[in-house]
């Protein structure tokens, strides 16, 4: 059995939710990232991506100087363990469509596992698995 923790990220970028869409944008420049996990003290309150900056927030004309993360972030947050199987992390990807699920110990944030991820460690010749392994393109 493969564990989450055997290839999850922990290079993680969080942010509070009442930060700005801009201040998460340049962080994800800066950092050549497509996400940031929102938290409220150590609690993990959502992910914001990229897409959620253009469709929730620029797409709906919020002002992205102003509009905060909590007010965009997607909520109900799937979590899993680094002792989970990497398959059930899969699954519950699929169950839930999504494409991150922040991986929680003890009640702390200690990385994310994304669709990315999984398809580099489980199908390492697939499109994306080739596409999520390579350097980003700023």
């Amino acid at each position: 059995m493969t564990t989450v923790g055997e290839f999850m990220t922990t290079r993680l970028v969080t942010m509070d939710g009442n930060d700005t869409l801009t201040a998460a944008a340049q962080e994800m420049r800066d950092s050549a990232i497509g996400d940031v996990v929102v938290t409220d003290g150590d609690n993990v309150v959502g992910i914001v991506t990229d897409r959620d900056i253009t469709v929730r927030g620029v797409a709906e004309d919020r002002n992205p100087a102003t509009t905060r993360l909590n007010e965009i972030t997607s909520k109900d947050v799937v979590t899993v363990s680094q002792y989970d199987d990497a398959v059930a992390a899969a699954d519950l990807m699929r169950t839930y469509a999504v494409r991150r699920l922040p991986v929680i110990e003890d009640g702390k944030l200690v990385g994310l596992v994304s669709m990315g991820d999984l398809a580099v460690e489980r199908e390492p010749q697939s499109v994306l698995a080739d596409i999520s392994a390579d350097d980003p393109n700023n």
